[in-house]
């Protein structure tokens, strides 16, 4: 699974459940105003590039992964995201 997630070029499944961890329906971080919340999302990237450090030591459904699965992880994971709103 992480192989296939990280390594090769097909699109992440749309619908597809997520951890319950995650999950907006379950008490995760609730949508307010699009335009805010694509701003607010930015300027986080932003910060967490800067912290120039590996915060992901363990992903619930990876496990460990090295500075650059965790960039993939991560640009894949957020590229998913805001295609998902014509971003």
């Amino acid at each position: 699974m992480r192989f296939v997630a990280l390594s090769t070029p097909l699109p992440w499944p749309h619908g597809a459940k997520t951890l319950p961890e995650a999950d907006q329906e379950l008490g995760g971080t609730q949508p307010t105003d699009f335009a805010e919340d694509v701003a607010g999302l930015k300027a986080l990237m932003e910060r967490f590039i800067a912290q120039k450090s590996d915060p992901f030591p363990h992903h619930p459904l990876f496990g460990s992964m090295s500075s650059g699965e965790s960039g993939r992880w991560g640009y894949r994971h957020i590229d998913h995201h805001l295609r998902q709103f014509g971003q």
